[in-house]
């Protein structure tokens, strides 16, 4: 009988989170082998997409370009991820830099002044690199990945992990008070798949929570947390601290604006 009421406390929980949050964004990368139907996407409620743009070592996704082209034509918002690896982290951010700059669309002349420009939304992912060469980021590489990031764009990038490796690598050996501090000038994009995440240190709270992936969600009901979208069966779906008008508004705040 207590299990099940801490299950019902829990699921009550959930709901609330869900009541004051967006579930609308979605991350892709070259694994998803669909033409996704972003159209589709859009009408069941999807505002953002954050694609990988690179990964280890030195690669660019191949998948990047063609979708960041067919996401802006259906009215989405677009985003760029960097996965990390313990190789040089300025040469990693500069080449994704490079990546995301090339790919940008034109910036849009002044007799179209009803559309404003599209930025680029940045993040690190911050991940145990197990299935790539290099190995995997330490926390020193990630402050120098993203202090190049700040230095070149005016911003921080936001910060990819789930809940366990994220507190395993801020508060293990080798980190620093002066590292999570730099960090945590990034905003947090944060993984569990079973509860909402509760561990954030050194930020307060968390701004994007990746709480389902490959099909894999704990979470319920299904209605409130779906594991696929359009025509991804088994998709990697976020919740939005905020509505979608907050979303818009905090991606116009963060979004990196390549010249060109």
């Amino acid at each position: 009988m207590k299990s099940g009421l801490t299950s019902v406390v829990v699921t009550l929980q959930l709901l609330a989170v869900t009541a004051f949050a967006s579930n609308s964004v979605v991350n892709l990368s070259h694994y998803d082998l669909v033409r996704v139907d972003f159209v589709a996407m859009k009408s069941e409620g999807v505002v953002g997409v954050i694609h990988e743009a690179t990964f280890p070592r030195l690669q660019r996704d191949w998948r990047y370009f063609e979708r960041q082209a067919t996401a802006s034509q259906a009215g989405l918002l677009w985003g760029a991820y960097h996965f990390g690896d313990g190789t040089n982290p300025i040469s990693q951010a500069d080449h994704f830099l490079a990546t995301v700059a090339s790919s940008h669309p034109p910036v849009r002349t002044a007799d179209d002044p009803e559309k404003k420009r599209a930025g680029v939304l940045l993040v690190l992912d911050f991940e145990k690199n197990g299935h790539y060469p290099g190995g995997s980021m330490s926390v020193s590489q990630a402050v120098a990945f993203v202090e190049r990031i700040k230095e070149r764009t005016g911003k921080y990038p936001g910060i990819y992990g789930s809940e366990y490796r994220l507190r395993q690598m801020l508060f293990g050996s080798g980190a620093t008070a002066a590292h999570r501090s730099v960090l945590s000038n990034c905003w947090l994009w944060i993984a569990n798949y079973h509860n909402e995440p509760r561990a954030t240190s050194p930020w307060r709270g968390w701004d994007l929570w990746q709480y389902t992936g490959d099909g894999k969600c704990g979470l319920r009901p299904r209605s409130a947390f779906p594991i696929g979208v359009a025509n991804l069966r088994k998709a990697e779906r976020n919740i939005f601290r905020g509505n979608n008008a907050l979303l818009q508004a905090f991606w116009q705040e963060h979004a990196w604006f390549p010249s060109g």
